[in-house]
């Protein structure tokens, strides 16, 4: 029987670029030179590597457990190659399945009230402002950019995106405008500035909730746009809204909610509104989550209690709440491009981001984005614009007959520039 140094060895002989291990009493495997190098301090690195579980060797990198030289392209092309079985396939099932799907929902539950729901924002965002600044564009748009023409940069792309947001909303001046997750505000202040919308922001990050209100002083928009710090379930529902996005945020709310989440929102939109559901979405129908340990890594490091969902179960909760899906948009390659760009903005000021954030937080940032972006290339991920509207119930209203609201049943609005 093979040793396992043995298995690592023949496994690794054939990848592209070369990939070589040093292990922990200092014998190489693999080729020399190599493109990526892993430097063992811990044998169970070995393991996780022989096994494909890509997740665990992440977490052996971000525990110092393992060292990793090379381009992080190349990284993540060995680590796609490493992986045993596609990570969107549908989890073992066992005669239990059901009895721990129960538990597992109950769970969620838990680890989505208001209160965990703010400390896990808190955790993911709330690191630090000038991290996040070393590595997004100006406007510290932590979403997923528009490359409308292929020679964009990315902070054009970005806002791209918001214009292209606004745009799908109908967004007209004087209407009332929620933006759930605002995050830095970009879409919130874009929408005012370039709209002459009256905005209202909320998000659960205090730090994103002090840099949106000093921005909203800074321009002179005191009046027009309003952000709090506020869960979506303690907004009143006494003034609906004219229209809604929420940019980023579903992921977060986990699948046991998302009944609550998408009927909350139908209460706050007017009869004949609209809303723009944008967000992250699994590339498989049936996995909870990404397998081969990826799904964990990002839950512990990056997004406590993110939950991925197939866009046709958001679109199936979306519409049991009384939401009419009007149209969805695939931007998934678009995420790939951005979350490169930031990659690259990062590794380009590394001593600049460990004296921010940390070694750690680092660490796992830099595996983080460019896997994320690995990942939407590969198709394990993928992002999806959902606009859809709260039927006004009168068949009279809107440009067609049975619109029921002011979408007009056609594209051709989105593309007017």
């Amino acid at each position: 029987m093979p040793t396992l140094e043995a298995l690592v060895e023949r496994k690794i002989a054939a990848l592209q670029p070369p990939l070589a291990v040093t292990l922990p009493g200092g014998r190489r495997l693999g080729p020399l030179p190599a493109a990526v190098t892993l430097v063992l301090q811990d044998l169970r690195a070995l393991v996780h590597l022989a096994t494909g579980q890509i997740g665990r060797v992440a977490e052996d990198y971000v525990e110092h457990r393992l060292d990793i030289g090379g381009a992080p392209r190349d990284v993540m092309r060995l680590a796609v190659q490493l992986i045993a079985a596609d990570p969107t396939g549908e989890q073992r099932r066992s005669p239990l399945a059901a009895w721990r799907e129960l538990l597992g929902a109950g769970r969620a539950l838990a680890r989505h009230t208001p209160a965990a729901d703010a400390q896990q924002v808190q955790f993911h965002y709330d690191v630090s402002d000038d991290f996040y600044a070393l590595w997004l564009d100006e406007r510290r748009i932590y979403s997923c950019a528009y490359f409308r023409d292929a020679g964009m940069t990315l902070a054009q792309a970005q806002e791209a995106k918001l214009d292209h947001i606004c745009r799908k909303l109908m967004l007209r001046e004087g209407e009332r405008f929620l933006d759930i997750g605002a995050g830095w505000g970009g879409l919130l202040l874009w929408a005012a500035e370039h709209y002459g919308v009256r905005g209202h922001g909320i998000t659960l990050s205090r730090n994103q909730h002090a840099h949106v209100n000093r921005l909203i002083e800074e321009r002179g928009l005191r009046g027009r746009v309003r952000m709090e710090l506020l869960d979506y379930r303690a907004l009143p529902e006494d003034a609906p809204f004219d229209k809604i996005a929420s940019v980023g945020m579903f992921e977060h709310v986990g699948r046991a909610n998302l009944p609550v989440y998408f009927a909350k929102i139908r209460r706050l939109l007017k009869p004949g509104g609209l809303l723009m559901n944008h967000g992250i979405t699994a590339g498989g129908t049936r996995n909870r989550q990404l397998g081969a340990g990826i799904g964990d890594f990002i839950d512990r490091y990056i997004f406590p209690g993110g939950e991925l969902l197939h866009v046709s179960h958001v679109l199936r909760e979306m519409a049991g709440a009384g939401l009419e899906m009007l149209d969805t948009e695939n931007l998934r390659p678009h995420y790939a491009r951005t979350l490169w760009a930031w990659s690259d903005a990062l590794e380009s000021r590394l001593e600049e981001a460990r004296a921010l954030a940390g070694e750690r937080v680092l660490r796992a940032y830099r595996l983080y984005l460019a896997g994320s972006a690995a990942s939407f290339e590969q198709g394990w991920l993928s992002l999806h614009q959902m606009l859809a509207s709260a039927p006004s119930g009168d068949v009279g209203q809107g440009p067609m007959r049975g619109a029921q609201s002011s979408y007009p049943f056609n594209r051709d609005y989105m593309a007017k520039r």
